[in-house]
């Protein structure tokens, strides 16, 4: 009976071994699914991000035939996108990239208010498509930033709950960075009269 005793012990050590193997290289797996989904998000926000670069010189050159003693704004908006695509070239830098492309939007936010001042740059067709097409490339980036930030907090979530924090530990899985929005686009623009 002692043989049988000491089988069946340790049949259920290997079991419990087994499961343990099992579920670490599950929780594992699922980490790197998660990561791997945050990183695409990533890259649909630099498409958006990139056909938003595209736009902007378009734009500038429009509005400099109608408001060239408007330098300055325009020299904002230029040298934004410049930073802002720098800080695409650097590995990683997520909050950086952010900052960056906050500083881009607030310029770009700064040009518009500038047309309103034109009548006649309000109704030049090209700026109007121009300006059409950049408040679209805006909403993808918008609807881009929020799926991203969704997948950085599944995957947060996954690394600092237990026990998959242990796993998350082991294997070296670190919680990105959010893409987090500008003051001025948190909350709703006040209007004057």
């Amino acid at each position: 009976m002692g043989n049988l005793g000491l089988f069946i012990a340790l049949g259920a050590v290997a079991l419990v071994v087994l499961l343990l193997i099992g579920w670490t290289i599950s929780t594992y797996n699922r980490l790197v699914r998660q990561r791997n989904q945050v990183r695409a998000s990533w890259a649909q926000v630099d498409v958006q991000l990139v056909r938003r670069y595209d736009l902007i010189p378009n734009l500038v050159e429009t509005v400099k035939g109608y408001a060239a003693h408007e330098r300055s704004t325009l020299e904002a908006v230029v040298s934004a996108r410049n930073t802002a695509m720098a800080a695409a070239g650097t590995p990683g830098g997520t909050a950086d990239r952010a900052a960056a492309e906050n500083v881009l939007t607030q310029a770009l936010g700064r040009l518009f208010a500038l047309a309103e001042a034109y009548p006649d740059l309000k109704a030049n067709q090209n700026f109007a498509a121009l300006q059409a097409e950049l408040a679209n490339t805006e909403d993808k980036i918008s609807y881009s930033r929020q799926f991203y930030n969704s997948a950085v907090q599944t995957l947060t979530n996954s690394i600092q709950s237990f026990p998959s924090s242990l796993v998350a530990g082991l294997g070296k899985f670190e919680p990105p960075a959010y893409f987090e929005a500008a003051g001025g686009e948190r909350g709703p623009v006040q209007v004057r009269f």
